[in-house]
């Protein structure tokens, strides 16, 4: 089975549980308030199996991982913690394990779908 396509721009939309998870992963109150209802704007390149994952936030603040299916990349958590991942793809998900959390991104029609848990 061939990957999904997931190059393109994505407008966040909504949040579940976000305070309930911010708080888990340990982000300061700061940031919890920062990231709260924030428009961010997720770009994401694709070539092959090399990914660009950016996120544009409000203010000019930008965090991009870049990676590669199946090897291991240096990436940085929403927090600006740095740590070593392997990205996955499982049944046309992209999946990686962050320091506190075990993260999905997905396509589902024109929308990328993201969940930590």
């Amino acid at each position: 089975r061939g990957n999904m396509a997931f190059a393109g721009k994505y407008e966040f939309e909504c949040d579940e549980n976000y305070d309930e998870f911010v708080k888990k992963i340990g982000l300061s109150s700061d940031k919890i308030e920062l990231g709260r209802n924030c428009k961010v704007i997720t770009e994401v390149v694709q070539n092959g199996n090399d990914f660009i994952w950016t996120q544009h936030f409000p203010g000019g603040r930008t965090m991009s991982n870049s990676f590669t299916i199946g090897k291991e990349s240096d990436m940085e958590t929403m927090g600006g913690k740095r740590f070593k991942a392997t990205a996955k793809m499982e049944d046309g998900k992209i999946v990686a394990d962050f320091p506190n959390y075990h993260h999905t991104a997905e396509i589902c029609g024109d929308k990328l779908i993201e969940v930590s848990s």
